[in-house]
C-alpha cells in the first residue's frame, strides 16, 4: 500500500493536481452548473470539459515522452466531469465504489487504492473471494480507510478525511457526493481544486438520473465503457483490451449455447430481509445486470412498477412464484444466502416457492461489479440458469470464496486473466 510518507515529491503531486483541477474546470461548468469553474493554479479560466456524448475521451495510447525525457500529460474523459489532464498516472487514489477498486486491481494498480465507501472488510472479501482463483492476484486492504461514517441508512462522508487522504484522483462520481448530507457542488469544487481531480461514473449502475445539478450532462456507461476509460486513468490500454476480450469470448460463448427463448426460466433478483423481499429488474440497462442481463431470460418482475422502493410479503412473492431466485450480495458480503434459503424453506408460504422447492435459490453477483468481477459473475450466473448447458453451480457456503469449479467445466481461462492483471499478457 502506498502510504503519504514514502510517496514520490511534492512537485509532482502538484503537477497532477493543477493539471486535474484545470482540464476539469467542466465538473462546475456542466454537470454541477457553476460557471467556467477555477483551477488550482489561482486564476487560470481552464478549459471547458466536454461532455460529449459521441467523445470517447483520451485514446488510451501511451503519452509522449517530453523534452526533457518525463512523461507528458495526458487526458481521459467521462461524464459527468469530462476532460481531466493529468501530468502523471495517480499512485494514490481514493475510491467510493467497488467496482473502481476492481477496476484499479484489473489494470494493476491495486496498490493505489486508500479507500473505499464501506466497510473495506466487507467488499475486500468480496474482492478476495474472486481473485483466491486467480493466481497472484489480491486486493491489499490492510490501511484502507472506510469514507462513509453515517448510520440509519444515511450516507455522511467528512471532508476533511479527504484532505487527509491527499488522493492525487478522487475516483468516484462527484454527483454521488452531491447527493449525500453536507454536500453540494461547492462542496466538490474545493475538493477538486485543493486536493484533486474527481474521475468516476456511477449512475450508469441502473441508469437512473443524477442529482439535481448533474442531470443536464450527464452520460450512461456500460460497465466495459467505464472500464476502458478507468483503463486509461492509468495508462494501461493494452490490459483492457485483453480483459475486454477474455468478457467477450465469455459472453459468445454462453450466448451460443442458450436454449430458445421460450425454455428459459423466470428469474428474480432480488435482497431479502426481515420476512420481506426487495425487488429489482434484471433487463433493464446498467452495469448492476451486466452479469445477469447477457442471458435473455425473463424477468419475473416485469412490471413496471418495480423500484428501489418496491418491497413484496412472502404471499405476493409466491403469487409471482419465479423459477429462480437470485439473491444479491451473495457472495462472501451482507448476506448468508444459505441461511436465508432454510430459514424461507421452513416458511409455510416462501417453502412453497417453485425456487425453494426446485433447490433454485442461488446467492448471486454484487451490482457494483468491475470486470474482474463481471467475468466470475457471468460464469456464476451461467451455471445457475443453465446447469444442463453450463455446469451445476457448487454448493456454497458463506466464507468457502468462489467454489472451486472443475478446470473442463469453467467459462473462462483464470490464467490468462492473472497474466493480464500481472502485465504478462502476449
Amino acid at each position: 500500500m502506498v502510504t503519504h510518507e514514502n510517496r514520490s515529491t511534492s512537485t509532482r503531486r502538484t503537477a497532477i493536481r493543477l493539471g486535474g483541477a484545470v482540464a476539469g474546470a467542466g465538473l462546475l461548468a456542466g454537470c454541477l452548473g457553476g460557471g467556467s469553474g477555477g483551477s488550482g493554479s489561482g486564476g487560470s479560466d481552464g478549459a471547458a470539459g466536454s461532455d460529449d456524448a459521441e467523445t470517447d475521451g483520451a485514446d488510451g495510447s501511451d503519452a509522449a515522452a517530453a523534452g526533457d525525457g518525463s512523461r507528458a500529460a495526458y487526458s481521459v474523459e467521462m461524464a459527468p466531469v469530462g476532460e481531466v489532464t493529468l501530468d502523471a498516472v495517480p499512485e494514490d487514489v481514493m475510491v467510493y465504489s467497488l467496482l473502481y477498486a476492481d477496476m484499479a486491481v484489473a489494470f494493476g494498480h491495486g496498490d493505489a487504492v486508500n479507500s473505499l465507501g464501506f466497510d473495506a472488510d466487507a467488499g475486500g472479501n468480496t474482492l478476495d473471494a474472486y481473485y483466491a482463483a486467480l493466481d497472484g492476484v489480491e486486493f491489499d486492504r490492510e490501511g484502507i480507510r472506510q469514507l462513509n461514517s453515517g448510520s440509519g441508512g444515511g450516507i455522511t462522508v467528512d471532508r476533511e478525511l479527504l484532505y487527509e487522504l491527499d488522493a492525487d484522483l478522487h475516483l468516484a462520481d462527484p454527483c454521488l457526493f452531491v447527493s449525500f448530507d453536507g454536500w453540494d457542488e461547492g462542496d466538490v469544487a474545493e475538493i477538486r481544486d485543493n486536493v484533486g481531480p474527481w474521475f468516476g461514473n456511477v449512475y450508469s449502475r441502473r441508469n437512473s438520473e443524477p442529482p439535481e445539478p448533474c442531470r443536464d450532462d450527464y452520460e450512461h456507461y456500460t460497465l466495459w465503457e467505464i472500464a476502458e476509460r478507468v483503463a486509461d486513468v492509468f495508462q494501461e490500454p493494452e490490459r483492457y483490451e485483453a480483459l475486454a476480450s477474455v468478457h467477450d469470448d465469455l459472453v459468445e460463448t454462453v450466448q451460443a449455447d442458450l436454449p430458445p427463448e421460450g425454455e428459459r426460466p423466470t428469474v428474480a433478483t432480488l435482497l431479502y430481509m426481515d420476512g420481506t423481499y426487495y425487488p429489482s429488474r434484471l433487463d433493464g440497462p446498467g452495469f448492476a445486470t451486466a452479469h445477469v442481463r447477457p442471458f435473455g431470460v425473463p424477468d419475473a418482475f416485469g412490471a413496471a412498477d418495480v423500484t428501489y422502493e418496491t418491497a413484496y410479503d412472502h404471499e405476493r412473492l409466491l403469487e409471482i412464484d419465479p423459477d429462480v431466485i437470485l439473491h444479491q450480495y451473495g457472495v462472501e458480503s451482507y448476506y448468508d444466502v444459505a441461511a436465508i434459503r432454510e430459514e424461507l424453506a421452513d416458511h409455510p408460504v416462501a417453502g412453497e416457492l417453485s425456487a425453494i422447492r426446485a433447490d433454485r435459490f442461488y446467492p448471486s453477483g454484487n451490482p457494483v461489479q468491475g470486470p474482474i468481477m463481471n467475468l466470475f459473475q457471468l460464469e456464476m450466473t451461467a451455471k445457475q440458469l443453465f446447469p444442463e448447458r453450463f455446469g451445476e453451480w457448487p454448493t456454497y457456503e458463506l466464507g468457502d470464496g468462489y467454489p472451486a469449479i472443475p478446470e473442463a467445466e469453467r467459462l473462462f481461462d483464470r490464467d490468462r486473466v492473472a497474466a493480464i492483471v500481472a502485465g504478462d499478457q502476449p
